[in-house]
């Protein structure tokens, strides 16, 4: 799915926009035990208690695409005769009255879940009448194009309150609040099917992990029968380690600095293009890359042959979770930070055998807030 689509969908889960009528949930405890399972209405839900509902079901898709928000493909066994795909499409197609169906997923979801201490499992359905969108992207509310039908499920944490003092305005008065349960945001969630050019595609879900460090493949495995993605925390570390390795000596700052340049660039390039799809680079457009660095075939090769044992041939990775917002220059007892189109204000060089990391001052050079004169010798 890309942004557009993402966003689309988002917008659903407002009470007048969507046709989510009620939300289904459970309670486990901190021992991994169901305490309770409920069908609430939103029909019949207090405005503000189902847009409230609504509202964490809602961050199931927030985040950035490819760190919280990774599509997840289904292999074709999986989808052929696999039991879970087949449990979604079960939950799916009967708008989650499946009672069997429903209680199937939550005893999944209870088995593999990693969180620790209480949380709620809640699964909605939806019926989305899309949009029919001319070419030139204006939408015709009233020509459907076709209907797309999913279910989301939103698993999150129920956390205790610190008791607190509270201003009551019907008295007037100060008084003590207790302590009490409240549902924190989602910490993981799929979309089942996922929405691909604006249209179902039952072999991929939408995966949702609040944590960028931890993608849960156990949980993937259990629940959707499919491999998650290395986590993007963990891309960037194995992208900057395959770096450094391959490279040895050609590591230098200038390679790494045209590395993070090139790729910001073609960040931009992307933005500016509106193009709707996530970017993502390849093993070989990397390789380019370092071409443009000069760096010899020799160092490209070992580089391509690292990048194939940590990450696979194939896998394309999004420069955003490989790129650090900020060129970080870090020493034992120095840590510099620049924004990368002015990484060209730092340089390194040996002096009287000596290593420095050269800063040039333009302008005002303040230290603890005061600005200080640079003499000349």
């Amino acid at each position: 799915m890309n942004e557009k689509e993402v966003a689309e969908i988002r917008r659903r889960f407002r009470p007048e926009k969507s046709n989510i009528t009620h939300v289904r949930g459970c309670y486990v405890n901190e021992e991994g035990q169901m305490i309770s399972a409920f069908d609430q209405s939103l029909l019949t839900a207090p405005k503000e208690e189902a847009e409230g509902i609504l509202g964490i079901l809602k961050r199931t898709l927030s985040g950035t695409l490819g760190k919280n928000l990774i599509d997840v493909d289904f292999p074709n066994q999986q989808v052929i005769e696999g039991e879970q795909h087949r449990l979604l499409m079960a939950l799916r197609d009967t708008a989650l009255q499946d009672e069997e169906a429903v209680a199937a997923l939550f005893q999944r979801i209870m088995e593999a879940a990693p969180l620790e201490g209480n949380y709620m499992i809640l699964l909605t359905y939806d019926r989305y009448d899309v949009p029919y969108r001319s070419e030139d992207g204006e939408r015709q509310e009233d020509a459907a194009d076709q209907v797309y039908s999913y279910i989301l499920c939103s698993i999150c944490p129920v956390k205790m309150t610190q008791p607190a003092l509270s201003y009551y305005a019907g008295d007037n008065l100060l008084h003590s609040r207790e302590a009490d349960w409240i549902v924190s945001p989602p910490e993981l969630g799929f979309l089942f099917p996922a929405f691909d050019d604006r249209s179902a595609n039952l072999y991929s879900t939408l995966f949702y992990t609040r944590n960028i460090a931890e993608n849960h493949g156990g949980f993937a495995d259990a629940v959707l029968g499919s491999e998650i993605p290395m986590p993007a925390a963990e891309q960037k570390e194995t992208f900057q380690a395959v770096l450094e390795e391959s490279l040895g000596e050609d590591c230098s700052y200038d390679v790494v600095q045209s590395v993070h340049t090139r790729l910001n660039e073609m960040v931009e390039e992307h933005k500016a293009s509106r193009e709707p799809q996530p970017l993502t680079v390849s093993r070989t457009a990397l390789g380019d890359v370092l071409a443009d660095c000069g760096l010899s075939p020799a160092r490209r090769e070992a580089f391509a042959q690292r990048y194939d044992q940590a990450f696979g041939a194939d896998t394309d990775l999004p420069p955003k979770n490989i790129l650090e917002k900020k060129l970080e220059v870090c020493t034992p007892d120095v840590t510099i930070q620049v924004a990368p189109e002015q990484s060209g204000l730092l340089e390194m060089q040996v002096i009287n055998g000596v290593k420095y990391i050269l800063i040039r001052a333009d302008g005002d050079v303040r230290v603890n807030g005061v600005q200080v004169n640079i003499a000349e010798n």
